[in-house]
């Protein structure tokens, strides 16, 4: 924080706030940097489908992200333009997408009406609720170390996170452990809506390398990323047991509890080379 009276300097996605109150017993005034919270709205060839609480920075990425990840298109390719428009309400997305993919939208279309990280609000049946994700077509593994070096750049390449605190942050590593790609959001699900967006904007192999975020890791998060054809999702924090089966299901290996020199695998152990690691078991 800064005096009251000095200007800070306030990344996309946040603004500058007046605070007061107690620090080691005593009191204090300053300005402090918190993360915005806006609603955002997808539009689909005129047509309004979903609305998110979400940061507003990188909303191109979140939107076409969110639009591979609950495969309302296939590729990026299917869609055409995109434009955010500012309202006194929030941001609207506007997307237009190829007309077999929106046909499609309407077939199955559902309100979301979002709240912050909420991916099952307004669906309509116990059907909707847990969508079946294709099996990876994916040999691919990945050394412990790489994940842990993923992880520990990770943390220090949040930029919205330090001055804020309350961001989550989805990043993309190499198979070597080199962080490529990160994208942050007040929502979990959409920093990696933001990521997957990202690596089909600027053409990385997403399926090459392996998703790092700071949340658990719910089912919705190991889907997101097996529809980004990425075939290990290592977590900060703990994992579901719907997530265990979605990525047993999909072939993605899940590791959860990944700090510093520990993670824990919980699916498709044999993705991850352990190098010199002692074996489970072991003694």
């Amino acid at each position: 924080m800064k005096p009251d009276d000095a200007p800070l300097n306030t990344p996309p996605g946040t603004r500058s706030v007046a605070a007061s109150g107690l620090r080691g017993g005593q009191r204090f005034a300053a300005r402090d940097c918190v993360a915005e919270e806006v609603p955002v709205a997808l539009e689909y060839n005129g047509v309004s489908h979903a609305v998110m609480l979400a940061t507003p920075a990188d909303l191109e990425d979140f939107a076409l992200g969110f639009s591979l990840t609950e495969g309302i298109v296939t590729s990026a390719a299917e869609v055409y333009g995109m434009d955010v428009v500012p309202s006194c309400d929030g941001l609207t997305v506007q997307l237009e997408i190829a007309s077999s993919r929106f046909a499609s939208l309407k077939d199955r279309r559902r309100s979301l009406a979002g709240r912050t990280g909420c991916g099952l609000c307004g669906t309509e049946s116990l059907g909707q609720a847990v969508r079946p994700v294709a099996p990876l077509a994916s040999d691919a593994r990945f050394g412990a170390a790489a994940i842990t070096a993923a992880l520990q750049a990770l943390r220090g390449r949040q930029r919205l996170h330090e001055v804020t605190g309350a961001t989550h942050a989805a990043g993309w590593s190499r198979a070597d452990g080199t962080l490529a790609l990160l994208r942050e959001d007040v929502g979990r699900h959409n920093a990696l809506d933001k990521l997957v967006g990202a690596l089909a904007r600027e053409r990385l192999p997403g399926p090459e390398g392996f998703v790092v975020v700071t949340s658990r890791a719910s089912y919705e998060m190991v889907g997101k990323t097996a529809q980004a054809g990425v075939a290990l999702l290592a977590a900060v924090s703990g994992v579901t047991g719907l997530a265990i089966d979605v990525a047993q299901a999909a072939g993605v290996a899940l590791a959860g509890f990944a700090r510093g020199q520990d993670l824990t695998l919980y699916a498709h152990e044999e993705r991850v080379d352990w190098g010199t690691a002692e074996a489970p078991g072991g003694r």
